[in-house]
């Protein structure tokens, strides 16, 4: 029998669901939804929201925790 692969959770990424975050290059501010998986790859990534055009965006989670962004 094949096993489900582990789906991400919220308490495995560095940054919670709520957390605002600027971008450190572009100066924008965004605002963490949720950790999901992306659907070809299962890879963990993070749902994010910019605070100033409401814009959804998904980045891998690896690259969200890369040093790029930084908590308010």
């Amino acid at each position: 029998m094949t096993q489900k692969p582990r789906m991400a959770q919220a308490s495995d990424g560095v940054f919670a669901p709520g957390t605002q975050l600027r971008h450190k290059k572009t100066g924008g501010f965004y605002r963490v939804v949720c950790l999901a998986n992306i659907e070809a790859s299962l890879e963990p990534a993070y749902v994010y929201e910019s605070l100033q055009t409401h814009d959804y965006w998904i980045r891998p989670k690896a690259e969200m925790e890369d040093g790029r962004f930084e908590p308010l």
